[in-house]
């Protein structure tokens, strides 16, 4: 067999790693709307999304392709957070639109569907989700549940077949083989590094493994009020100061996150 050049074979590893920013046709409007994804209420409009596509290992080591439908103000940092995993040999086992799903967060969880828009309240309450706005990914379900607590400690595990699986969150156990798709302290460290500070993981009630949001609705709202160029500029900001907080503090990813993220996030 002939030996692949250096170049060639940098080449041919490149064109298996890529990630585009496109905007939303009225088609693809349209097809939210009709799916459930979005509603005439919701608090973002259509115009104000972008489609982030992105190529991925699945968690068979396949390469895939895969899309994110998030707010143009976090788009390009949602870019380089994909091609961040990517690198890291990070494995998504799909990341199919919510249309896919007529809207239902259920159905895409017990898919094991990494997710971003899906124009819905939060998890039993009245509010709309960060999920609505674009500004919240949850990513292998399967692998990285949602528990709820009742008043009398019953806990609740969505999707109902991590209960046996998952709820240990240790990667490494003797004598078995490493799991992957686990959110560990590093993947939560780029998004943060991505300006994605929040992780579900670190709440005590309910615990949400697969959820990244990146902060306060009073910066939503900031960031919807700006133009979406402006916008942008003003969330690669926010990412920045973690970034240069995180370049200048010592630790553990965790120590240096909990104290960056306290300094940071908005």
């Amino acid at each position: 067999m002939p030996r692949l050049s250096a170049g060639l074979l940098c080449g041919l590893l490149s064109a298996t790693t890529w990630a585009t920013i496109q905007p939303l046709t009225a088609a693809d409007c349209a097809d939210l709307l009709d799916n459930g994804v979005l509603s005439a209420a919701n608090p973002v409009p259509c115009e104000r999304l972008q489609r982030v596509s992105f190529s991925h290992l699945d968690l068979q080591g396949q390469l895939s392709t895969g899309q994110l439908i998030v707010l143009d103000a976090v788009a390009p940092q949602v870019e380089s957070l994909m091609l961040a995993l990517r690198a890291a040999k990070f494995p998504l086992q799909s990341a199919l639109p919510l249309t896919q799903f007529k809207g239902n967060d259920v159905l895409s969880m017990n898919a094991n569907n990494s997710s971003a828009l899906n124009g819905r309240a939060v998890t039993a309450g009245q509010n709309w989700s960060k999920h609505a706005y674009g500004v919240a990914i949850d990513i292998n379900p399967l692998q990285n549940p949602y528990v709820s607590f009742a008043d009398d400690g019953t806990a609740q595990i969505l999707p109902a077949a991590s209960a046996k699986a998952f709820l240990n969150r240790a990667e490494l156990r003797a004598g078995k083989p490493r799991r992957s798709g686990m959110v560990n302290e590093a993947v939560v460290h780029l998004f943060a590094q991505h300006g994605f500070m929040t992780w579900g993981g670190d709440w005590d009630s309910p615990i949400d493994y697969q959820h990244f949001e990146i902060g306060s609705r009073a910066l939503i709202g900031q960031l919807i009020a700006l133009d979406p160029a402006a916008a942008q500029a003003s969330f690669q900001q926010y990412a920045d100061r973690y970034r240069q907080c995180a370049a200048s503090e010592t630790g553990s990813l965790s120590e240096i996150r909990a104290v960056c993220v306290a300094k940071v996030r908005q």
